[in-house]
């Protein structure tokens, strides 16, 4: 039987809205029940929390227009933070995020609300996406993708009322929304080959940015931040730069990627020499294209000499484009 002090904790989290805590608490009387020998019962319980956890009150609805239909993607993540190789501190950046959503009453009642804007810049391939995936995995909301490059229409005034409809649902719809190439309507105001559209759009965006209240993250992604809007910096909560994976984020990423495939005669500083230059998403390519070959060929476990020539292989892609200059 719940202590009255869970009693008590079960209405404040429900008054409060704070559901990872009213689980929580659920989670504390089925281990209770369970100490007590009452098995069944702490069973059901358990089962109930996973189904309603699986079953999340933050569901995205479809967009009220149709002129938004194939411009917001929505997908249901199951990624982990584990998942994401990256430095220590910026893994604990990442973790502040997740602990102020998941606290946000706890914050709200102090006259504070928690991170909700952020800004991902850095090279391609070195996580932003993924990053956004993980977020709405760990806090079981919907990943809502805005296809920016459908986003921006030749009609004047379409594309700042596609915005306010954007926001219009970030507001009623918990989730994380991800502007992925986001320098397509951020671009600086005072360059010379911008028109007075684009000006319009960016004064809507930081106008729509700085009144959102909602409780949904609103995360922003781009690979050339120094063509982004300076005014656009203040209005994000936080700005994590990505960069290219160093040697020991390079040895866990392969660690992690060949999995059960990786041999135990590679030397993982070896192959992380070799990867060197490559972003986070080619090291990843790489290895599962490893993994096919020797899967393929029958083979159990990758080779060393196997994943240094899809290394290559990546290396030489970056090669010819540099020659073409494309």
């Amino acid at each position: 039987m719940a202590t009255a002090e869970q009693l008590k904790a079960l209405l404040r989290s429900h008054t409060e809205q704070d559901s990872e805590r009213f689980f929580s608490v659920v989670l504390q009387v089925a281990a209770h029940e369970a100490k007590q020998g009452h098995g069944t019962l702490a069973h059901e319980l358990r089962g109930l929390v996973d189904k309603a956890r699986r079953q999340s009150e933050f569901r995205i609805v479809a967009p009220p227009s149709r002129d938004l239909a194939g411009l917001v993607v929505t997908t249901t993540p199951d990624e982990r933070l584990g998942e994401l190789v990256v430095a220590g501190s910026f893994r604990d950046r990442l973790v502040r995020v997740l602990v102020e959503f998941r606290q946000k009453a706890k914050l709200r009642q102090h006259g504070l609300s928690h991170r909700r804007k952020i800004l991902l810049v850095g090279p391609p391939g070195t996580g932003k996406t993924m990053t956004a995936a993980v977020l709405a995995g760990e806090l079981q909301l919907p990943l809502c993708t805005i296809l920016v490059d459908k986003l921006v229409t030749k009609f004047m005034g379409e594309t700042s009322a596609k915005l306010r409809q954007i926001f219009d649902i970030v507001q009623t719809d918990c989730g994380v929304y991800l502007f992925d190439e986001f320098d397509a309507i951020g671009t600086e105001r005072s360059r010379d080959n911008d028109v007075g559209e684009m000006r319009r759009v960016l004064n809507s965006f930081l106008q729509f940015i700085e009144q959102d209240q909602s409780d949904s993250l609103i995360v922003a992604a781009t690979n050339n931040p120094q063509m982004l809007d300076h005014a656009l910096f203040r209005r994000f909560d936080d700005v994590l730069q990505y960069d290219l994976p160093g040697p020991e984020e390079a040895m866990r990423l392969v660690a992690n990627r060949l999995g059960p495939f990786r041999s135990n005669r590679m030397s993982l500083a070896n192959v992380s020499k070799h990867a060197h230059g490559l972003s986070h998403g080619d090291i990843s390519r790489a290895c599962d294209d490893a993994v096919k070959e020797a899967i393929l060929d029958n083979r159990k476990v990758v080779s060393a000499t196997l994943l240094l020539r899809m290394l290559n292989e990546r290396h030489s892609a970056y090669a010819v484009r540099r020659e073409t200059g494309r």
